[in-house]
């Protein structure tokens, strides 16, 4: 390693670089020149110090910087190693969302494209399910620099997200209690859904009945249901909350309002072969909006967030390190479905 040491000790000499960049970039160009290949093993700490004079923290600082990367990785009581010669990624990303829902797709393409090339981003699912979650973030911890996740609503998730580092951790989506210095862009559910329903009454109005589908048991958020339930009795609504839509059981007169995107699906195909005309015969109304909505049966009409706009926003806090703390408030895009 002896060159590594006579590396850093040139670089001492260029004023600009703070000790920790001297020490990240005597690394990435001895990868370059390929005097350290995949599976080397870096200089303990101790040996760092002795040899370079630098802080401690210093040298550590500098072999998180390069974990961060994905250049390098440390294994238990065994050291530090080189993990990839790609050293031109900037950051490697753990995206953790729910599903490959239309919506995520959507946040996750802006993310992506946001971001470039040089970031790297490996995603994974919890599917609302605690366990599935738990054994992720096991697996993931101190593997990457940084962490984007959409969390369960849970109080044992906030325990578990509060063993990464507070500035690894952006979390979206969903919001959950976090100390206050933690990062968040994500949605409330409650008051803006009833806010929208408002805007909405006329048109609710002219249906005889208006049915929530909600599955108590997946990832709906509960704002949601809270919100219809007080539209509908503060306004004397003939309504109903049904677990999911029962094939060809459409009928006229009726406003469905979906949360996610596959019932949502079959009751328009349903409604062809009786020749029903959504606004008309029957209404629609769903959250979370996609390109598939603006466009299907002459669009449908959404209650939903920007998640381009969350997805940029979550780049940028990525890319400059700014800290965020936002709630990016719901929307109403009225199409032709009611």
């Amino acid at each position: 390693m002896e060159v590594l040491f006579d590396k850093i000790n040139d670089l001492k000499l260029i004023t600009p670089l703070t000790k920790h960049e001297q020490i990240v970039n005597a690394i990435i160009s001895k990868i370059e020149s390929k005097e350290l290949k995949k599976g080397d093993r870096l200089p303990s700490i101790n040996k760092m110090v002795a040899e370079v004079g630098f802080a401690r923290k210093t040298i550590v600082k500098a072999y998180e910087d390069l974990k961060g990367r994905g250049i390098v990785e440390s294994k238990n009581f065994k050291g530090y190693y080189i993990a990839d010669v790609n050293t031109k990624t900037k950051l490697r990303v753990a995206l953790l969302l729910f599903a490959f829902h239309s919506f995520q797709e959507d946040f996750y393409n802006s993310f992506r494209e946001e971001l470039g090339k040089k970031y790297i981003i490996n995603v994974f699912f919890h599917h609302n399910n605690l366990d599935v979650f738990k054994d992720i973030v096991a697996r993931i911890s101190g593997r990457y620099g940084m962490y984007v996740v959409a969390p369960i609503q849970s109080p044992e998730v906030s325990l578990i997200l509060q063993k990464i580092q507070y500035d690894k951790l952006l979390v979206i989506d969903r919001h959950i209690p976090l100390p206050q210095e933690y990062s968040y862009i994500t949605q409330e559910f409650e008051d803006s859904t009833y806010n929208q329903l408002e805007k909405l009454l006329p048109q609710i109005k002219k249906y005889k009945k208006f049915i929530l589908f909600f599955k108590g048991d997946s990832d709906y958020p509960i704002g949601i249901l809270n919100a219809f339930n007080k539209f509908v009795k503060t306004h004397n609504i003939n309504a109903k909350v049904e677990e999911r839509y029962i094939k060809d059981s459409i009928s006229k007169n009726t406003l469905y309002f979906f949360i996610g995107d596959s019932s949502l699906w079959k009751i328009l195909k349903d409604s062809k072969p009786k020749n029903y005309t959504i606004g008309e015969d029957f209404g629609i109304l769903a959250h979370n909006d996609n390109g598939i909505k603006e466009i299907i049966f002459g669009g449908i009409t959404t209650i939903s967030i920007d998640f381009k706009k969350m997805a940029q926003e979550s780049a940028n806090y990525l890319k400059f390190k700014e800290p965020i703390r936002k709630i990016i408030p719901s929307k109403l895009i009225q199409r032709n479905s009611l």
